[in-house]
């Protein structure tokens, strides 16, 4: 087996271990969705709509990332520690 194959072998396996030691856990999906909601909305911060929805949301684990939904809504991804909560789309403020 060539030496490249070796040190690529390596590599790929020492970043698919931190991909699962670092996913994000659902509080901090849950932390980082209430941060956003109160900085895109003050009001909605005051209200505590990002509490709300960081509550009502279902956390799911693909072991090497994760995300969170409402509604069937995809509301966060995560991956390496990482969390973004996705901009809602114009439709969504109606619901």
């Amino acid at each position: 087996m060539p030496k490249a194959a070796v040190v690529s072998a390596i590599v790929a396996a020492a970043v698919t271990a931190a991909a699962f030691a670092l996913n994000p856990s659902a509080e901090r999906h849950r932390a980082e969705i209430r941060t956003v909601v109160a900085e895109r909305s003050p009001l909605a911060g005051a209200l505590g709509l990002g509490a709300l929805t960081a509550f009502t949301s279902t956390y799911h684990s693909l072991g090497v990332a994760s995300y969170t939904t409402v509604d069937d809504r995809t509301v966060s991804v995560g991956a390496f520690g990482i969390v973004h909560v996705l901009q809602p789309s114009r439709g969504d403020h109606t619901r």
